[in-house]
């Protein structure tokens, strides 16, 4: 497979430059998750980077390069989001949805 040499912004590994895998389209993929491990050996931290565009090109717009800019508040989840899929339920400190506590 090949793999491009992509630069990462932010968190902990900005301004390092890692070889990423390319798919068929010749893209990264669009999120680059980064276990690491916990110091007390607890779980593993997960640093979760996006892919943006490092450029365009002048005449057409077209996308010159990725990069990955760290994103701190990524879901964790990591679950696929298909159009039939129902959305996570949003459950506050207070219960369920719609419960009015009394």
């Amino acid at each position: 497979m090949k793999s491009e040499e992509t630069p990462f912004e932010g968190g902990p590994m900005d301004g390092r430059v890692l070889p990423v895998l390319v798919g068929p389209t010749g893209h990264p993929p669009k999120t680059y998750r980064i276990p690491v491990p916990d110091a007390a050996g607890g779980p593993p931290t997960v640093l979760v980077y996006r892919r943006v565009p490092r450029g365009q090109s002048r005449r057409l717009g077209l996308p010159q390069g990725w990069k990955y800019e760290f994103d701190p508040e990524a879901n964790r989840g990591g679950r696929l989001k298909w159009p039939w899929s129902r959305p996570e339920p949003r459950n506050g400190p207070e219960g369920k949805p719609g419960d009015t506590g009394g």
